[in-house]
């Protein structure tokens, strides 16, 4: 039976795991990603198994570029062909603190993850989907998990904010380059999102956002991003590609 199939990086917690759970209720098969073949990874695949969905791991490093056509192919072996990529899989800084302080460390592992990573991924996706035929009846899409700070400055992160000011970019390149090839590519830029990397913040987040900082006055939760980034995936903003979904609760909206 043609189903819809998507890949979902750094998908064993966090918004990456709520996104393949909505995707397996949406009725795709999911391959589940993480670094390491762990006992992580085996129980996301379970609950997105529960969720609905067949599932499997998909242990793999996104920074291992020149294995991605490899794990692309290894998922189609037991899936089927790909229509969906959703780049989630994303690191923070090594350190806090002061963009005179911020060492190379640091700023090459965000740059490699959460953009470099993503343009490669994404060049592996798109070049096996134009080698072959696609069933028109199927909706492809790239779905770019990015960050408020593609466009917020956040001075104790200078690093990320631009890896993800970069994956932005990189998202409207692939947006004009697939556009005429029928996949459509969307940037989902969450705000302030209760997850394991949010944690020690999170606390000092939801004070600011009850005082204002979000238009909606709370933080959000990965289930929240996992909805939209489903909705993408199943093309329910038909006729729509390129653009920047601002899931910050209108944190962005100017104001005076």
């Amino acid at each position: 039976m043609t189903r819809p199939v998507a890949l979902v990086t750094g998908s064993s917690r966090g918004i990456g795991l709520a996104t393949a759970e909505a995707l397996a209720r949406a009725g795709f098969a999911v391959a589940v990603n993480g670094p390491d073949d762990d006992a992580d990874l085996a129980a996301a695949v379970q609950t997105v198994q529960a969720a609905g969905g067949d599932a499997v791991a998909a242990p793999f490093d996104v920074t291992d570029l020149a294995a991605h056509d490899t794990h692309l192919a290894a998922i189609e072996d037991v899936l089927g062909p790909l229509t969906t990529l959703v780049n989630n899989a994303g690191v923070g800084v090594i350190r806090r603190g002061d963009p005179l302080d911020v060492q190379t460390d640091s700023w090459d592992r965000c740059l490699e993850v959460n953009s470099k990573a993503m343009f490669f991924l994404t060049q592996a996706f798109a070049k096996r989907l134009l080698a072959r035929d696609r069933d028109a009846a199927l909706f492809h899409a790239i779905v770019n998990i990015t960050s408020s700070n593609a466009a917020a400055v956040a001075v104790p992160r200078a690093e990320y904010c631009a890896s993800k000011a970069a994956a932005a970019m990189v998202s409207q390149t692939w947006a004009v380059r697939l556009g005429p090839e029928n996949i459509a590519v969307y940037d989902v830029r969450p705000g302030l999102i209760a997850t394991d990397m949010t944690a020690p913040v999170i606390a000092q987040y939801a004070e600011r956002a009850k005082d204002g900082l979000t238009l909606i006055p709370r933080v959000g939760q990965p289930q929240e991003i996992g909805t939209i980034v489903a909705s993408l995936a199943a093309g329910h903003l038909p006729y729509t590609t390129g653009q920047v979904i601002a899931a910050d609760a209108g944190m962005l909206v100017p104001r005076f």
